[in-house]
């Protein structure tokens, strides 16, 4: 049985999440302070965290960026603020999802299944290697190295790479990407898949201001491009 760590310190609401979750095959547990969250996660080593933003002794986005360096599974925030800046500010400190409350019992369920299936470890006998010029990507052991040197990726990064160099030459459509990694359409607005890419650029030497590696296609997706990358 796999097991979260609700960070909520709405009890009511806790209780609510929690029961939903054990009823669909979940252990859930709960802890309403943040200054005790890192305590907990490595007592419990759970399969994924979900962090409220407002929460006493330690906000949500300053323990995602103080987990996510030693915490590898995934890490969702569920919070009633909707701004966009912290939206985009939870995605650069390393959350791989963000759910605006109320949420939708069986979404929120779907998006938790989405996240877990994405860091399920390949099977050994069937491992994968993309090479474009100086960029080896492996599926297998989830590794990357850029010059004969290996780059760091969250969970996240590493799936849309591999989504793109899976279709080099290709544009890549965000409704896809979305359908993909999140399990869900693209709404139009959510710039997650944007802010993902522009940390994969940062990771992998391309010129943000004019990228010549994954470039973006306006209203269309973006393009991997494969003989970008230099000699190996």
């Amino acid at each position: 049985m796999q097991q979260i760590l609700l960070a909520e310190d709405d009890h009511r609401l806790a209780n609510l999440v929690r029961d939903y979750l054990s009823d669909n095959g979940f252990q859930v547990a709960i802890e309403d302070r943040g200054d005790r969250v890192p305590e907990r996660v490595r007592q419990l080593q759970p399969d994924l965290l979900i962090l409220d933003i407002m929460l006493p002794g330690k906000d949500g986005l300053t323990l995602c960026r103080d987990l996510r360096p030693t915490f590898k599974g995934p890490i969702m925030m569920l919070t009633a603020r909707n701004e966009d800046a912290d939206q985009i500010l939870g995605l650069e400190f390393g959350a791989d999802d963000y759910v605006i409350k109320p949420a939708e019992p069986r979404i929120l369920l779907a998006r938790i299944r989405a996240l877990l299936r994405r860091v399920e470890p390949a099977a050994p006998s069937t491992p994968q290697t993309l090479s474009f010029g100086s960029l080896e990507v492996h599926s297998g052991s989830r590794r990357v190295q850029l010059e004969g040197e290996p780059v760091k990726l969250s969970s996240h990064e590493f799936d849309l790479l591999w989504l793109l160099a899976q279709r080099a030459g290709d544009v890549v459509g965000r409704d896809f990407l979305f359908r993909e990694l999140y399990g869900r359409p693209y709404d139009g607005m959510d710039r997650t898949i944007d802010v993902r890419v522009s940390q994969l650029r940062k990771k992998l030497g391309d010129n943000p201001d004019n990228p010549t590696r994954i470039k973006t296609i306006w209203g269309r997706g973006y393009l991997f491009i494969a003989d970008a990358w230099g000699e190996a």
